[in-house]
């Protein structure tokens, strides 16, 4: 351990899928802020490229690259070459997913729950097996991201009157759950090879495009009656990259503001 200062991530490599935006730029920003360099993958150009100019804004370190996680030979590809050009992955962030459902039970859409696994269940697997490859021997750290909604069911009641998109599916939520026992199993899998698996569980942050009844409703159910901002992610995922987490692994952190205490 770093004791100057554990949170020190100077010379290390992290990964973060789904970079580029919302949850996953902000969780970038701090690794990359607190001395690693940062690679943010994800499928879409321009958007990297913002959060690129961003996040050397800042002084930081941060390049990019195209990466579909749901395309396993992509991912062994692009996280081979991230070695052979930054060098060996220490840190890996699982942020990315993407969900098109948009029917409910019973009626739910068999091809876009699959889809959905893929993206965030799958797509999770992936990245953190080619992370861990390169982490062996080494030992490491791989972050993944669920959701409150892993843990808990959505209440129907919060989305009356809205529109469907702002509902949390079945396929999201069973992935997510699925994310959670899936860090449990890599934790105790990989444990002595000096790999810390630990799953950050965020509770509603909105977008700037959420329905402000919407955004209105979280804030009065949750026990803190604030706003989630993608910013109150990056403490603990600092924490569980970093020395100062050293001997935490398959844990679920829940950041939800309160949401699931009642």
């Amino acid at each position: 351990m770093n004791t100057a200062d554990p949170f020190d991530l100077t010379g290390k490599v992290a990964l973060v899928t789904g970079g580029g935006t919302h949850l996953g730029r902000a969780m970038a920003e701090t690794l990359a802020a607190h001395g690693a360099h940062t690679v943010i993958v994800g499928r879409r150009v321009e958007v990297l490229d913002q959060a690129i100019k961003r996040i050397r804004a800042q002084g930081s370190i941060c390049e990019a690259m195209v990466m579909d996680i749901t395309d396993a030979n992509e991912v062994h590809n692009v996280t081979r070459r991230i070695s052979d050009t930054v060098g060996p992955i220490d840190i890996a962030v699982c942020s990315a997913g993407a969900s098109g459902e948009n029917r409910y039970p019973p009626h739910s859409d068999l091809d876009a729950v699959r889809s959905t696994f893929e993206s965030h269940l799958l797509g999770t697997v992936t990245t953190a097996n080619a992370a861990a490859r390169q982490m062996m021997g080494r030992g490491g750290a791989i972050i993944t991201v669920s959701s409150v909604h892993g843990s808990l069911a959505a209440d129907p009641r919060l989305y009356e009157g809205l529109a469907m998109s702002q509902r949390s599916s079945l396929a999201y939520q069973v992935a997510k759950a699925a994310i959670i026992g899936l860090t449990r199993n890599l934790a105790a899998e990989l444990g002595r090879s000096g790999i810390r698996v630990n799953c950050i569980s965020p509770g509603h942050i909105p977008t700037d495009s959420a329905d402000p009844e919407f955004v209105a409703r979280v804030v009065d159910r949750n026990a803190l009656g604030i706003v989630g901002r993608p910013d109150d992610l990056k403490g603990a995922v600092l924490l569980l990259a970093s020395d100062a987490g050293r001997f935490i692994t398959g844990h679920n952190l829940v950041i939800d503001g309160g949401w699931s205490i009642w």
